[in-house]
């Protein structure tokens, strides 16, 4: 039953992420570990968009971050956006469930299509225990799809 589930959240995020606007790894923190993951934006209008992330360790970890705020800083290849939204793992046989929250920094290039971008994403985790991770910082490189 637990590859099962695993098998259809990989197929899943495999899915949200082939539409993604930008698509590269995310390095560094991440759900309260370390490590390389998927990571991918969605753009849902002008100002905001959704920042999502797949990892694969012991286990498959999903971050899917409302940046209800993404503003130019100086410029239209210099942003700052912060966001929070869900992370789910299933881990060690037992589902996690947190809160991460979500503030960063991103450099478009305008000679090629590639951003990046460093944040700091410190979460509460809900489920199986209470707790607050103050970690999370992570490096962000992306290709950009039509830019």
């Amino acid at each position: 039953m637990r590859k099962l589930i695993i098998a259809f959240i990989f197929v899943l995020s495999a899915g949200v992420t082939a539409n993604a606007q930008e698509l590269g790894l995310r390095f560094g923190g991440f759900n309260g570990n370390g490590g390389v993951a998927i990571d991918g934006v969605f753009a849902l209008g002008e100002f905001s968009r959704i920042h999502a992330d797949v990892a694969f360790a012991d286990g498959v970890y999903i971050d899917a971050l409302w940046n209800f705020l993404y503003r130019p800083l100086g410029g239209e290849s210099f942003n700052w956006y912060l966001g929070v939204g869900p992370s789910v793992a299933l881990a060690n046989d037992e589902f996690y469930l947190s809160v991460p929250f979500e503030a960063g920094l991103e450099y478009q290039f305008n000679t090629i299509p590639l951003s990046l971008s460093v944040d700091y994403r410190p979460a509460l985790a809900l489920i199986p225990n209470t707790d607050f991770w103050s970690g999370g910082f992570g490096l962000n490189v992306r290709y950009r799809f039509g830019g």
